[in-house]
């Protein structure tokens, strides 16, 4: 009887110590207990699924490609702009109501290099290269007419007859000149970085609003104007 009393003492002893226990653990937060539900983040999945999104946007990406005679036929559209019927390499023929030429360098190389683009618009941003032509000469009178107004509209470079006046204050220059547009006065800073002499003798000069100015021959300008710019080469 007596043993018998001593082992429910100690297995009565045994089930107060686990209850104490229990009641002493904390019990779990509710956010404790979601993070435990959830299931560990595939980190890799995430990482191609982000690659796959960034192959979805290629995807609407537009390849340029060289532009000829043969591919690429340039007319005249409603309000004067620029149409162009294009044939695509594998023979698909594509239809742009409007494009806009540009020149890749329009200083030292203004007749090479032009870029033919969509037209910006507010809903689809910048609007992407179609392609490239080489050569403006490539193509026809007709076209590369087209091609010069629009590079004109665009790329407005009065050239300089004569110089005027050149009138120094407070570190800029103001200059009062004639040009193949008629009587200008524009400002400019830093003459030495604003003025510059190309390869085939002609001076660009850039002035503080991004206007730009040419002088085709220096060798043909008066005396007079020819030392007001001068000392600036």
């Amino acid at each position: 009887m007596a043993e018998d009393k001593k082992k429910k003492s100690a297995e009565s002893e045994k089930a107060d110590d686990k209850e104490n226990k229990k009641a002493a653990a904390p019990e779990k937060t509710d956010d404790e207990a979601k993070k435990s539900d959830e299931k560990p983040k595939d980190d890799k999945k995430e990482l191609l699924d982000d690659d796959d999104a960034g192959d979805l946007i290629l995807e609407h990406q537009r390849e340029s490609i060289p532009l000829t005679r043969e591919n690429a036929v340039f007319t005249r559209s409603k309000g004067n702009l620029i149409s162009l019927k294009l044939t695509k390499p594998d023979g698909e023929v594509e239809e742009f109501e409007r494009v806009v030429v540009m020149r890749a360098f329009p200083i030292s190389n203004p007749d090479e290099f032009l870029s033919v683009r969509e037209p910006d618009t507010k809903r689809a941003g910048q609007g992407h290269e179609i392609g490239m032509i080489r050569h403006m000469s490539d193509f026809d009178d007709a076209t590369q007419k087209l091609f010069l107004e629009e590079l004109d509209r665009r790329y407005f470079s009065p050239k300089l007859i004569k110089i005027l006046s050149v009138k120094d204050k407070f570190g800029y220059l103001y200059w009062d000149a004639e040009t193949t547009s008629g009587h200008v006065t524009f400002i400019m800073n830093n003459p030495f970085s604003n003025i510059r002499v190309l390869d085939d003798g002609r001076i660009i000069m850039h002035d503080i609003d991004g206007n730009v100015f040419e002088i085709p021959d220096s060798s043909k300008l008066d005396k007079t104007s020819f030392k007001k710019i001068e000392i600036y080469l």
